[in-house]
């Protein structure tokens, strides 16, 4: 028995259009900056939610990224 032994086509990558990642750019981004408030600013004078809930549900990744909080 004999086998030919073929090489994989490899095709080229494609280039994704700027118009296709902006959104989901702006989106991670938007996400991003609503984690970090809810880390680092959630209490107190900012607060948008009543009472120390999410201070709580946040304190260890609050000291973990070096987020001061008493």
């Amino acid at each position: 028995m004999t086998s030919a032994a073929f090489a994989p086509t490899v095709s080229p990558a494609l280039p994704i259009p700027l118009r296709d990642i902006v959104p989901w750019a702006i989106f991670a981004g938007l996400l991003c900056l609503l984690a970090i408030y809810f880390v680092g600013a959630e209490e107190g004078a900012t607060s948008i939610i009543h009472g120390m809930y999410v201070h709580e549900w946040v304190h260890d990744g609050r000291h973990l990224l070096g987020f001061p909080c008493h």
